[in-house]
């Protein structure tokens, strides 16, 4: 069976799970998956991994076709997603409409759940937004940070613990069973990314690749993806 190879911002895990049957039954080929950090995925594709295509933010993709990593053309916006916050299925929603209120619920919080601070897209933004609410030094001891951040969402809806919250993208949150979204950051906090599709350049089946990405931001898709939080 043909095999195509897929790195893939945590963002867009959902949506990739919930069409991964639709994609082998139209064209028998297996569809292999990794997923997370955007910054994690980039450097798989430059170490050498086998990628077929890429789903990473938009400024990520448009570097890449600058440097000849990824084909320009065929390059396809899945759409926009925000930044949220959650809390575990059944949990108490506390107020985060403002940065006072959301500043009192992560303090409250028996732990934050967050994605890579370092190289992904929500997780580098939230670790700014601790450091503006001056938060990010008592919340050290009670950040839980994963690789991305629907692990991070995972992780949240098993944990033992009173009352965690986290902080990732809304499809993240949306797509996870046992979270529950509470709410956007506030306006001042607010982050608005958009994930890119694109055939990469060492892709030995680029048509293969080309119809995924098809499928993936087609208009018969478009309710799956605006379901799981994207915006257009």
């Amino acid at each position: 069976m043909t095999t195509l190879h897929l790195l893939c911002a945590g963002a867009a895990q959902g949506l990739v799970r919930a069409l991964q049957a639709r994609f082998q039954a139209e064209t028998g080929a297996q569809l292999q998956a990794r997923f997370g950090a955007v910054g994690a995925m980039k450097e798989a594709l430059l170490a050498g991994e086998p990628c077929d295509v890429l789903v990473l933010t938009q400024a990520l993709i448009d570097g890449l076709v600058a440097e000849g990593r990824v084909a320009g053309a065929g390059v396809a916006p899945l759409g926009r997603v925000r930044t949220g916050v959650a809390v575990r299925a059944g949990s108490p929603w506390p107020d985060v409409t403002g940065a006072a209120a959301l500043k009192a619920a992560l303090l409250a919080s028996s732990g934050v759940y967050v994605p890579d601070t370092v190289r992904s897209t929500a997780g580098i933004h939230i670790a700014k937004v601790l450091r503006e609410l001056g938060v990010d030094g008592l919340l050290k001891d009670r950040l839980r940070e994963f690789p991305n951040g629907a692990t991070a969402m995972r992780e949240m809806a098993a944990a033992s613990e009173a009352a965690p919250i986290g902080c990732t993208q809304v499809t993240e949150i949306r797509y996870t069973p046992g979270v529950e979204l509470v709410g956007l950051l506030p306006t001042q906090f607010e982050l608005a990314t958009t994930y890119t599709a694109a055939v990469s350049a060492q892709s030995p089946q680029p048509a293969l690749a080309a119809a995924f990405i098809a499928l993936l931001v087609g208009d018969d898709t478009r309710g799956l993806r605006a379901e799981g939080g994207f915006e257009f």
